[in-house]
Parts: structure tokens; sequence; C-alpha cells
């Protein structure tokens, strides 16, 4: 007798232990950078908000060219204006919860909880449109980026990219 696997069907938490640290495959790989580069925005966007609120009184850009200028960017008003806060510390908050959904569910979460992959990659393309959407903002109010966030920006972007493949397979099996 075999058992028919529904659409949202979850994995029992010690296979998924050993699911997310184990599993090899192409989705599994790409998941896991994913949640890296995930990581690696959470700490620009740390590094980011710990200028923004005093904690570091300098922020040196971290690429060469004179088109930077990360402290004049990251002290302006529109960089205060969501939730009366320092947006490097929603860009932590909001890298983290792409890695969640990079992580979440097993390895053949495609078949078994589609909803997850595209919810991941729906996410990794909100953080690109934001990072693109704020650039312009930044050149247009300061004539100048934050290195620190152009660097967000293309974490942004690899991110998406390589959501793409899972989601793409995850659609399918929606319809």
């Amino acid at each position: 007798m075999t058992t028919e696997i529904t659409t949202f069907e979850s994995v029992p938490p010690h296979r998924l232990s050993k699911e997310l640290r184990l599993a090899e495959g192409k989705d599994m790989r790409r998941r896991r950078q994913v949640i890296g580069l995930s990581l690696a925005g959470a700490v620009i966007g740390g590094v980011v908000g710990a200028y923004q609120t005093g904690i570091l009184r300098r922020l040196p850009d971290i690429l060469p060219g004179r088109i930077w200028n990360a402290e004049k960017v990251d002290r302006q008003d529109y960089a205060y204006e969501k939730l009366q806060t320092a947006d490097g510390l929603i860009m932590l908050n909001s890298y983290g919860t792409t890695a969640i959904l990079a992580a979440a569910g097993g390895k053949d979460r495609t078949e078994r909880q589609p909803t997850l992959p595209l919810a991941a990659a729906a996410k990794a393309g909100y953080d690109f449109y934001t990072c693109l959407k704020l650039a312009g903002k930044e050149w247009q109010e300061t004539k100048a980026l934050c290195s620190w966030c152009q660097v967000a920006t293309a974490v942004s972007a690899i991110s998406l990219v390589l959501t793409l493949p899972e989601a793409a397979r995850a659609a399918r099996n929606i319809s």
C-alpha cells in the first residue's frame, strides 16, 4: 500500500533537522547559498543600523570610488521614515525573514510544501526591488550611494536568481 503525499504535508522535526543539515542536491545547495547571503545581508543591516543609532561613530565605505558616501546617505531623513527607526535595523530583520523562508521545509518542499519556495522567491524579489528603489532615492537626494547598501543589492539579486528554479517547479506543483 502506498501513501499519497498531500500538497502541503509538513516534515517531522527530527527529519527536518537531518534534511536541512545533510541533504544533498541542487535545491538544497541553492537554499543554503540564499541563507548565507541573507545572513550577510543581515550583518550589513546591523552595521548600517549600528551607525544610524550611534553605536558606530563612523561608517567607512567598503568599495573604492567617489560615488560612495555611506555616512552621508545613511543619515538622511528617508533612512528613518519607516517605523520611526533606522532602516538598517529594518534591513537586518528583513534579511532574517528571507533566511527563514529559504530554510523552511524539507528537501522535497517543492512537492510537499510548494508555497514555501514561492514565498522565498517572492521575498527575495521584494528584497531586490526594495534595494533598487532605495538606491534610486539615495542617488536622487545625495548624488552618492552607500557601498554597504549596494553590496546588499547584489546579495538580493543573487538570492533572487537562486530561488527561481525551485519556485518554478513549485508553481507547477500547485496548478
